[in-house]
């Protein structure tokens, strides 16, 4: 007769828990947050309007009609008309088009020039990271917003040139925080077996350093698509930004104030537009900060 205790040990093998992947469970703990999983959602709705405006709005957007001039919402127009008979809806659709791509392509700006710039401050020291952190601190001397404006005024109104001058402005940012962390990195003791073991000092900050300070970048990106939102509907709304009668929700803004008090829906639709789509991206931010921090349990 067999005893108990081999029974038991026959039958109590080991359980071999899978290896989770630190991206999942960092997306995993993303969605978990129901702010965080909403703000999602909400972007990638704006996304889908982006790319499928064609197929979504139901007019041309800057068709004009002097027979429907500044009509309130109906069936026929769901979010109304403007001062010249253009379908709201339709400018918004292509107006998310405008934000997104300006919010997402000066970040771009900002990344390619700030990350390499601060990389190389961090890393390097001495003078060239007195001289890199001095003008940093005389571009972060002045504000952000006033910044994109000067810049956009000077390149001249346009989209493209709206871009430019925000991604130029938010550089110093990224030059700031890619630089703390990397002294940060530098220091742990991985860096310095690298550094003990004959690697050159490029490699070790491109296959080292890099490599472990991209979650604090990931989410200080996903906040400056946010305020390039902001900045961009800005400029629009300045006459710096998408130029008339190219659909802008900061040029719709605009046009709206001289008619707040007649025909509200005309700033109700694109202010509400901004408000939702900057929310969404700064509690996403918010929630990959968490998500990302080694330290979550």
């Amino acid at each position: 007769m067999i005893p108990a205790t081999a029974v038991d040990a026959t039958c109590d093998r080991p359980r071999v828990e899978p290896v989770k992947k630190p991206r999942a469970n960092a997306l995993r703990r993303l969605l978990r947050r129901p702010s965080a999983a909403i703000g999602l959602i909400v972007i990638a709705s704006f996304v889908i309007i982006a790319l499928g405006a064609a197929f979504i709005a139901p007019y041309d957007p800057v068709a004009t009609n002097f027979s429907t001039v500044r009509k309130a919402p109906s069936i026929a127009h769901w979010f109304g008309t403007d001062e010249i008979g253009r379908d709201v809806l339709s400018r918004v659709v292509y107006g998310a088009r405008a934000s997104l791509l300006a919010g997402v392509v000066s970040v771009l700006i900002s990344i390619s020039v700030g990350v390499p710039v601060g990389l190389l401050a961090g890393y390097a020291g001495g003078v060239t990271d007195m001289l890199i952190s001095r003008a940093t601190d005389a571009l972060l001397a002045c504000p952000f917003l006033i910044l994109a404006i000067a810049l956009a005024a000077f390149l001249g109104p346009s989209l493209t040139n709206a871009m430019i001058a925000i991604g130029i402005s938010a550089t110093p940012v990224f030059i700031r925080l890619t630089r703390g962390t990397t002294l940060a990195v530098k220091a742990e003791d991985f860096v310095l077996a690298a550094r003990a073991i004959g690697n050159a000092p490029w490699r070790i900050a491109i296959r080292h350093v890099l490599p472990n300070i991209v979650p604090p970048l990931l989410v200080q990106a996903t906040l400056a698509i946010a305020a390039a939102v902001i900045a961009e509907a800005s400029l629009s709304f300045l006459g710096l930004g998408q130029q008339p009668p190219q659909p802008s929700w900061g040029s719709m803004l605009n046009t709206a104030k001289n008619y707040i008090d007649n025909s509200p829906w005309m700033a109700i639709w694109p202010g509400v537009s901004i408000f939702l789509l900057v929310l969404a991206f700064n509690v996403v931010g918010d929630g990959l900060r968490d998500a990302l921090d080694p330290r979550y349990s």
